[in-house]
């Protein structure tokens, strides 16, 4: 869990992901668009785990998607290992995948019901042409075993497994073609409570076998205490504060920040008892027609009124503790 080294493996800079929303059946214009993600920066060090947090529909899947040019993005750049991937197309782009994978949300959705298992784990290394059918073969075994599943269920079909197993078939898939960054997208939110903490446990043990930089993206802040070197967390598009996992748990600068962390429940019934809620009023506001100034103002119980004319810059408050806030 924690990083090996320093040397940064992923560098996002100011990363734009805009939707259109386009209007006619014949002769289309674009009418407005989705700011899903808006201007979104941080390192990613080799051998850590980044958590991005944040509620529903605020951009962390689509950054995620759009890190690995899933979605290509509308502005800003995306360096991997000194390689800016916004600017790679075809085959430079294809061998830069194999460094960079996704496990995916739904363990449902994301395997193909028509093929085996052992041809979903496969279908990685014959695409990038990886070893002979016999070497795939024993690859494959290789990783159900890494997985905790049978080699013997390589002939089963999808259906045929529940949802933790599912989703290991979906980390093993991940790891076929033995790349040095993951990002996890919310991989244990469609399991049982029992299954989430094995998944996050073979995904710890993975990352120390392997060396393995994850970018942790999940709803559940005390699952991303236990997993992260480092939390981001994020609203309408945009990352308000990001410091490491003692600094934002003991210490959180941001009013949205503070507001998530007090729904958090505290396994001390004293402590608890003390503890005030944050209650935010209010909606979280359109990405089509995003707040001015702070995203967050409309809702934050300490807005003032440079909260609506000025974008709060982002800066370094404390050593490796950033955050976007005119007041904090």
């Amino acid at each position: 869990m924690t990083a090996t080294n320093n040397s940064i493996l992923l560098h996002v800079d100011n990363l734009v992901k805009h939707f259109p929303i386009m209007q006619g059946i014949i002769i289309q214009k674009q009418i407005g668009a989705v700011h899903a993600v808006d201007g979104v920066s941080f390192d990613v060090r080799s051998g850590e785990t980044l958590g991005l947090v944040g509620e529903s529909g605020c951009g962390k899947s689509t950054a995620g998607r759009t890190i690995l040019q899933l979605y290509r993005p509308t502005a800003g750049s995306v360096c991997f290992g000194g390689v800016d991937l916004v600017n790679l197309r075809g085959n430079a782009m294809r061998r830069m995948r194999r460094q960079m994978q996704m496990i995916f949300q739904d363990p449902y959705a994301s395997l193909n019901p028509r093929m085996t298992v052992g041809e979903i784990i496969g279908e990685p290394l014959i695409i990038h042409n990886v070893g002979t059918r016999k070497e795939i073969d024993e690859r494959v075994e290789n990783l159900l075993e890494l997985v905790g599943l049978d080699p013997a269920f390589s002939n089963r079909y999808p259906h045929e497994f529940s949802g933790g197993q599912r989703q290991r078939i979906g980390v093993a898939r991940a790891l076929a073609l033995q790349p040095k960054l993951i990002i996890c997208d919310e991989p244990i939110s469609a399991l049982d409570v029992s299954i989430q903490a094995q998944v996050i446990n073979l995904l710890e043990d993975l990352q120390q076998q392997f060396n393995l930089t994850y970018v942790f993206i999940a709803h559940d802040l005390s699952v991303v205490r236990h997993i992260s070197d480092r939390v981001a967390v994020m609203y309408l598009g945009v990352i308000v504060e990001l410091a490491n996992r003692k600094d934002l748990y003991e210490d959180a600068l941001h009013p949205y920040t503070q507001a998530l962390l007090s729904a958090v429940p505290i396994p001390d019934p004293v402590v608890e008892e003390k503890r005030r809620r944050t209650i935010l009023q209010g909606d979280v506001p359109s990405p089509v027609n995003p707040p001015s100034g702070c995203r967050f103002r409309t809702r934050c119980p300490i807005a003032q009124e440079i909260c609506a004319q000025q974008r709060p810059e982002w800066r370094e408050v404390k050593p490796g503790h950033f955050v976007a806030c005119h007041l904090a």
